[in-house]
């Protein structure tokens, strides 16, 4: 079951099924991601560019986003 996080700017899609737990998001960005916290992504802790440009480097794409305004057309 996908989950989804958002900052009113962005929403990122956690796809748990497609995580390899690679430690990319952590390593690059640990204020935001936390995976042993809950919730383990920290929406608020960067700019919602820093968390667009980690995402985009997961190599399992179980980390996706979406500019808000694309989810309410």
């Amino acid at each position: 079951m996908e989950k989804e996080y958002s900052n009113g700017e962005i929403v990122v899609v956690w796809k748990p099924d497609l995580c390899t737990h690679s430690g990319n998001c952590a390593r690059g960005l640990p204020e935001v991601f936390q995976p042993k916290s809950r919730p383990w992504i920290k929406i608020y802790e960067a700019t919602t560019e820093e968390i667009c440009a980690q995402v985009e480097k997961c190599p399992s794409g179980a980390l996706s986003w979406r500019h808000l305004a694309d989810s309410e057309d």
